[in-house]
């Protein structure tokens, strides 16, 4: 059974090196810190959070106070039990998450959608993506690149669903390990956020649900790169109304950076390219 355990152990140590060599080459987990420089830089991107900022402000401190009002003592107490002195931090850390995932539900859905979308295809269309962004909305004609963003046809993000909330709660367990365990929670909720920010590209992209799993499959370790400082960013109070503008641009970032990086006639999406070939193959074989 020692043996067993260790072989166990062993794979999983190897495919974590496998993982983390994939993040640190992909150099993904740079884009949340591209995106708060270009946001900066480039002010048209400031108009759909200018808009929403005085209600979402609001509601992120009003979410803030009444989580650490109401569940910051009672958790420390348990946390104090497991962490010792540094159930403080811990449990700061674990209140500031759930406030986020609150925050995030409430203003995702019900405030800052549009503006989200508006900020990732400004990216694009500031990056010279306009046939891209024009499949999925209408465009203008003159002005900046946000003033060409026309009607939305469909909107990409998806409400938080009973099954992420519950993965999320089976998650809150692990802050009661010292530093390690809030460590893995953060990389575990980074793991799921990665692949989120890049909805709209996804639909942008036209890929169904096959071609998107092929696609966050082979770039796995490099969504978990991108989504751990993402959500370190919104985690901080307040500010991650900001941040999660500036991860929206940075996906966008690296949403044309991908585009760019695709060869003439290729597709980013996995299985395109053979479900092309196979069209031809099957064309040939009729002519024949």
């Amino acid at each position: 059974m020692s043996e067993r355990v260790k072989e166990v152990a062993k794979e999983e140590f190897e495919q974590a090196k496998v993982l983390a060599a994939g993040a640190v080459r992909s150099q993904a987990y740079l884009y949340p810190l591209k995106g708060i420089a270009y946001f900066f830089t480039h002010r048209a991107l400031w108009r759909p959070l200018a808009n929403k900022l005085i209600p979402t402000l609001s509601l992120g401190l009003g979410v803030t106070v009444f989580m650490f009002a109401v569940t910051y003592v009672p958790q420390a107490a348990v946390l104090t039990i497991f962490n010792g002195p540094l159930a403080i931090v811990t449990t700061i850390l674990l209140v500031l998450s759930e406030a986020s995932t609150v925050f995030n539900i409430l203003s995702k859905n019900f405030l800052i959608d549009d503006a989200l979308i508006d900020t990732f295809d400004g990216t694009l269309l500031a990056r010279d993506q306009a046939a891209l962004v024009s499949r999925e909305r209408a465009m203008k004609s003159g002005g900046d690149y946000m003033a060409r963003l026309g009607k939305i046809t469909r909107k990409p993000f998806e409400r938080f669903s009973p099954k992420a909330i519950i993965r999320y709660l089976m998650y809150l367990p692990l802050n009661m390990i010292p530093v390690v365990g809030t460590v893995l929670f953060v990389i575990l909720q980074g793991r799921k956020f990665g692949p989120t920010a890049h909805a709209r590209y996804f639909q942008l992209k036209q890929m169904n649900k096959h071609q998107k799993e092929e696609f966050i499959e082979s770039r796995k370790a490099a969504y978990t790169s991108f989504g751990v400082p993402a959500v370190l960013l919104e985690l901080v109070p307040i500010a991650g109304i900001f941040f999660s503008f500036t991860n929206t641009v940075g996906a966008a970032l690296w949403a044309a950076d991908i585009e760019q990086k695709t060869a003439p006639g290729e597709t980013t999406a996995p299985s395109l390219r053979s479900q092309a070939e196979a069209a031809s193959r099957e064309e040939s074989r009729k002519e024949l």
